[in-house]
């Protein structure tokens, strides 16, 4: 599985960082959150999935794939 958050729509609400905090790095100035590491390993798939359907600007895909 692969992860990938649009800059563009990310709004900082945290969500993501709050379902997988291993995965989501929040931005120091306003709270955006990347995935500096696309690549999800196995054990953190379930919180990765939770998180793209938690986040509310629907910035956040999964490409199950890989």
């Amino acid at each position: 599985m692969r992860v990938h958050v649009k800059a563009d729509r990310c709004q900082g609400h945290t969500l993501c960082a709050m379902k997988a905090p291993e995965v989501f790095q929040l931005g120091d100035e306003d709270g955006h959150s990347s995935a500096p590491e696309p690549h999800v390993p196995e054990h953190l798939q379930d919180a990765v999935r939770a998180a793209a359907a938690t986040c509310p600007e629907l910035a956040i895909s999964v490409d199950e794939d890989d």
